[in-house]
């Protein structure tokens, strides 16, 4: 690639190549990202990597294409759309490179998409095979896909018509490769819409939901899988990070493959076969008791299978453990996972039309029912770094951190680790004790995981520290407590003597909060605008708009006059908050104003 350079990617796509060891920029490629694509990412405009392989650069971007740069000059040598942009796909996951293929998924599963993995020559750029996660219209098959063999099986898993409403698993992070067995691990996310009753209404597993599924790297042949939650309706995602290790376990050396995906269970599997070798709870959890090791089944709780009356489940949509990855050192033979204990209330729609995708769950109604679920929610939500022995399934140490947020973290041959805290601090801590040797106030949370490389001798670690992510729109907190500075990318060395500059007084001052202004609308507006919230803006903003990655009950009075502008006229989009003018008419925006204006007076007091 290039001798002593750092690439990096930040949202809307943008990758910038540094010099390693002094910063300075060599290159930056802007791929243009139209921004209405912002609200089609269900959670944020992120970029989770890119992918390095012969002299190119691989980027993924929010709108779909696969861009293979020159790694010495920032120019693209060949570019190809992925996905159909007249449907709501978004990429926010990292392209990888296996056996000369660089690999890439989507998402869209709360937008009505169908999930699949598609391989590409690394060189030219020419497709290779596409292997889909769920079935599809029964009528349209074969497809001539590498998944054909599998989707007869896989659909006699679901009921109704599914495929009208896209059925989800979408793979928007995670991908592993065993090149010795030549297979290709994918993981695979949750439905579309969450709630099964709409999506498949006689039941079912639906195959390949919430599933890690083996492939052959050549062909996209399906070779096993195994899959977490069966049935998925709760957003239990399987996509978060596998780790590949060889595992002494009964007095054998096995060859296992191991993921601790969004519904609170870490999983330990034989690589080669997707034998389930054990399975434990990472945090509390309320949806199952246990697996069944002679099914590998989860032993669930029925009281967990929503209706239209909201019910507790944990984890929450944010998962046991989200996107921020978990490390492994073969060293200490510990792995270091970011968990976060969370709740949440889940509840299914009056009714679902296939034509408006979404979630197929309700956010408004039973109030005194959902009043009670967040304050559980509030008063036992947390999150820690777990130092998990893989082995025997057991927590070796914990570091109880503030709240849930925190980042990635990252094992060393040092013998220690790294990890943003969502105090705003990058930390380092001992891999067999956990005892804290290091920290440093960053102003931000680096929730990405750090990596570290060797430069004319010199060990360094850089990580993104920036805030956002599924955690910050999903899950209720206390996270408007957060003062932070601007997203930069930080490297640290041993010795190093920069300093951040102050923050910028209003990132550290609370700003003096203007009254909302008065509720002139009627009972029948903020009703209708409460149930057009919960249908567009709640998953990013919080039910009840309580939190997520902007409270509104805090709008300023220019944000208050502005509120059509931003809303209808994207004068945001640049953030991430693209124009509704497509979904939302005049009337129905004012009536969400008109509802927030309504929470605002309501918890002015508080």
């Amino acid at each position: 690639e290039i001798a002593g350079a750092l690439f990096n990617v930040q949202p809307w796509n943008i990758v910038t190549a540094y010099d390693a060891a002094s910063g300075k920029v060599l290159w930056r490629y802007d791929p243009q990202v139209p921004t209405r694509f912002g609200r089609l990412a269900c959670c944020d405009i992120v970029s989770r990597g890119l992918a390095v392989w012969h002299g190119k650069i691989y980027v993924a971007t929010l709108d779909g294409r696969l861009i293979a740069l020159d790694a010495r000059s920032g120019k693209p040598v060949w570019s190809v759309l992925t996905v159909d942009n007249r449907k709501n796909y978004t990429i926010t996951g990292a392209p990888r490179v296996y056996g000369g293929k660089v690999l890439i998924g989507n998402g869209g599963a709360e937008m009505g998409v169908r999930g699949y993995v598609t391989a590409y020559d690394a060189e030219t750029g020419k497709q290779a095979w596409r292997f889909y996660t769920v079935p599809g219209d029964p009528a349209k098959m074969p497809e001539g896909a590498a998944s054909d063999s599998v989707m007869a099986k896989a659909a006699k898993t679901w009921t109704g018509e599914w495929w009208k409403a896209g059925g989800g698993g979408t793979v928007w992070d995670s991908l592993a490769y065993d090149p010795a067995l030549h297979l290709v691990y994918i993981g695979v996310g949750n439905g579309s819409p969450w709630a099964q009753t709409f999506r498949s209404p006689g039941g079912g597993d639906n195959l390949f939901l919430a599933s890690i599924v083996a492939l052959n790297v050549d062909t996209g042949h399906y070779v096993w899988h195994y899959q977490t939650t069966p049935g998925e309706e709760w957003d239990y995602t399987a996509t978060q990070q596998m780790i590949l290790a060889d595992l002494r376990i009964g007095g054998k050396v096995r060859k296992v493959i191991m993921q601790a995906p969004k519904n609170g269970f870490f999983y330990v599997l034989d690589r080669k076969t997707g034998e389930l070798l054990s399975a434990k709870t990472t945090v509390p959890i309320n949806w199952a008791t246990g697996i069944d090791m002679k099914t590998g089944r989860p032993i669930e709780n029925p009281a967990v299978r929503y209706g239209k009356v909201p019910v507790l489940v944990s984890p929450g949509a944010g998962g046991a453990h989200n996107f921020n990855p978990m490390a492994y050192s073969p060293l200490s033979g510990l792995v270091y996972l970011p968990v976060s204990e969370t709740y949440m209330g889940y509840a299914a729609a009056d009714s679902f039309d296939p034509a408006h995708p979404g979630l197929g769950t309700s956010f408004a109604g039973y109030d005194a029912e959902r009043k009670k679920i967040s304050e559980y929610a509030d008063a036992h939500s947390r999150g820690w770094l777990s130092a998990r022995n893989p082995v025997t399934q057991k927590e070796v140490w914990r570091t109880p951190d503030e709240q849930k947020g925190s980042g990635g973290g990252r094992a060393s041959a040092g013998k220690r680790g790294g990890q943003g805290n969502i105090a705003t601090t990058f930390a380092a801590y001992r891999a067999d004790t956990g005892k804290k040797v290091w920290q440093m106030p960053v102003q931000q949370v680096p929730i990405a995981a750090p990596i570290t490389y060797m430069l004319d001798g010199v060990q360094y670690i850089a990580v993104n520290a920036g805030w956002g992510g599924g955690l910050a729109h999903v899950e209720r907190s206390n996270y408007s407590r957060l003062f932070i500075g601007k997203p930069r990318l930080l490297v640290f060395k041993l010795g190093g003597t920069a300093k951040l500059p102050p923050m910028p007084r209003e990132s550290v001052e609370v700003p003096e909060l203007s009254p909302p202004p008065k509720l002139t609308a009627t009972d029948d507006v903020v009703a209708r605008g409460e149930q057009l919230y919960g249908q567009n803006c709640a998953l990013c903003h919080g039910v009840a708009a309580r939190g997520g990655v902007k409270d509104l009950r805090h709008l300023s009075p220019q944000t208050h006059a502005d509120f059509l502008a931003i809303v209808l006229g994207g004068k945001r989009a640049a953030n991430g908050m693209a124009s509704f003018a497509d979904v939302l008419t005049q009337d129905q925006a004012e009536a969400v104003h008109q509802y927030l204006i309504a929470r605002a007076n309501q918890d002015w007091d508080h």
